[in-house]
């Protein structure tokens, strides 16, 4: 199986990452605040974090109008629901593939430019975490900046700082200048193994019509308005989470959690960011405010179960819906990289009959 390393790292991480959060913890202790948490509070959450889905749809029309000015809000939030539903319940972050797999057969668009609108989504998402992540230290209410020094905390902080400003570099030079990142790319590819460097100069050729998003000031304004609007929404989620359980610790903490939460969750993990969500939330909460630990996991364990449940159902049922199997979305990489190939393939051949 193709993905089979991929699962097998990310669920070492998970089991790492769980047995860490847990070794110095009374588990009876993190059930009990489970169970004398505010119900109301915690379904209001989980509420406000599935209907961030939608607004997720409704900004992924902004960052497709370079390749498709139309499309339905269904189409979009069939394809979003899908994809969360993969990484949910499928190893090696497969929603990734899915959800543009899932939208190229509802709407006419090809799964390579579909896939690099998510890019570009993923990239906005970038920015305003890291916002997050800043703003909140910069506030009266924010513990001592000594607090983030402890567990790697530094390293994480830094860490993030770079991967944006690194993926942010990366992607303006490829809406500026394709031919010569191109160029660049090619060079250094070139020295990795077997079909790897032919493998990713396809997907970065496949992207640059996405990219054309980065070239519009009108468009890319509207699409950090729209991410600026989901994570704030989000945050909401993670507020009324936090207060479910007795959390009080103020907005900008719901903010900084989330952020540090977002970044968390892209390290590898088994399927549904088991771990990575629990340690992130843990370090943010614990190690940064002081909270209790058998709160932080009371609430992590609560919101994350909570908000994994209902997203996960609209996506199998949208998936059943479509006359998909979960065999055709775990293919979806596949379907993804044929795409490229073939777009690869018809480019060349144009260019030899040119000549």
């Amino acid at each position: 199986m193709k993905n089979a390393g991929k699962a097998a790292v990310g669920l070492l991480v998970t089991v790492f990452l769980l047995w860490f959060v847990l070794k110095d913890v009374d588990f009876g202790e993190v059930l009990a605040n489970i169970a004398t948490g505010n119900m109301w509070l915690l379904a209001a959450s989980v509420f406000v974090a599935t209907f961030g889905f939608l607004i997720r749809a409704l900004r992924w029309h902004v960052l497709l109008a370079p390749v498709l000015p139309e499309s339905r809000l269904r189409s979009r939030f069939a394809g979003v629901s899908i994809g969360f539903m993969a990484n949910n319940i499928l190893p090696a972050r497969m929603g990734e593939f899915a959800r543009p797999y899932a939208f190229s057969r509802l709407e006419p668009i090809s799964i390579t430019a579909a896939f690099g609108s998510l890019v570009v989504e993923r990239f906005m998402d970038g920015v305003i975490l890291l916002l997050f992540l800043i703003i909140p230290v910069y506030t009266p209410a924010f513990p001592e900046v000594a607090a983030l020094l402890e567990g790697g905390g530094l390293a994480i902080f830094q860490g993030a700082v770079a991967l944006v400003f690194g993926v942010l570099f990366a992607l303006i030079l490829m809406a500026t200048l394709p031919r010569q990142f191109l160029a660049v790319a090619r060079f250094f590819v070139s020295f990795l193994p077997g079909g790897w460097a032919g493998r990713i100069v396809e997907l970065l050729e496949g992207l640059l019509d996405s990219m054309a998003i980065m070239r519009d000031p009108k468009l890319l304004a509207l699409g950090f308005a729209w991410s600026l609007f989901f994570w704030t929404w989000h945050g909401l989620s993670f507020w009324l989470g936090m207060l479910a359980f007795g959390i009080d610790t103020g907005w900008f903490s719901a903010m900084f959690t989330e952020a540090v939460v977002g970044f968390g969750v892209a390290l590898p993990s088994a399927p549904g960011f088991f771990g990575t969500f629990h340690a992130s939330a843990n370090f943010a909460l614990t190690t940064v405010y002081g909270v209790s630990e058998a709160q932080s996991l009371a609430f992590a364990f609560a919101y994350h179960f909570g908000g994994w449940i209902p997203i996960t159902a609209i996506g199998l049922w949208y998936t059943w819906k479509l006359g998909l199997s979960l065999s055709d979305i775990g293919s979806a990489d596949d379907q993804v990289h044929e795409a490229q190939e073939e777009a690869t393939w018809g480019e060349g051949r144009a260019e030899t009959d040119a000549d």
